[in-house]
């Protein structure tokens, strides 16, 4: 199984899960890195773990069906069976959507369907909810509205800031994305068979 990873960031979750790719425990092959962002720490990343990096901005294309259609022709070139969204900071069109049906997955740091969007952790600090967390799911057309693979909570504290709230959320990222990406790409494996 083929997997690219789409990110814009830092990518402390594409760390986890180069490692997770190189220790074997996720069973499958790490083929293209793809950034948005030229400036993305990721890209280092990518580097340092040997694995294929594209790197191109919606802004170089005339609107954002040209942009997904090429995106999606380079996933085809590159018979890429899973896209997993790790800090990948745009909305996925129908143009990829309908090319990868079931088969694009992101991580979201909420418990969803609470407090979607752009800022899943500061929205949840600031509403002062007892209890969030992440979503780990399939996207669709909505935002933040796809079928929930799996969630994993964190108490909130009242010791907690802000930003020791984004630490334990990005924790929970880090230990449960390679966990459900594996049992994923098993399964998806064992059905091919």
């Amino acid at each position: 199984m083929k997997i690219a990873v789409f990110a814009s960031g830092n990518g402390s979750n594409f760390e986890v899960i180069a490692q997770a790719v190189a220790a074997g425990q996720i069973e499958a092959e790490l083929t293209l890195l793809f950034c948005d962002n030229p400036k993305a720490f990721v890209l280092n990343r990518g580097e340092k773990h040997d694995v294929k990096t594209l790197c191109f901005s919606p802004k170089d294309f005339n609107n954002k069906t040209e942009y997904e259609k090429e995106l999606t022709k380079i996933m085809l070139e590159h018979q890429i069976d899973l896209i997993v969204l790790a800090g990948y900071m745009r909305i996925i069109g129908p143009t990829l959507l309908d090319a990868f049906p079931n088969r694009i997955i992101n991580i979201h740091p909420s418990l969803l369907p609470s407090f979607p969007g752009l800022h899943g952790i500061k929205d949840a600090y600031d509403y002062g909810v007892k209890i969030t967390g992440i979503t780990i799911h399939y996207i669709d057309a909505g935002v933040d509205t796809g079928p929930i693979i799996a969630q994993a909570a964190t108490p909130i504290l009242p010791e907690d800031t802000l930003e020791s709230l984004e630490e334990k959320i990005h924790q929970l990222e880090h230990h449960w994305y390679p966990k459900v990406l594996a049992d994923i790409t098993r399964k998806k494996e064992s059905d091919r068979k």
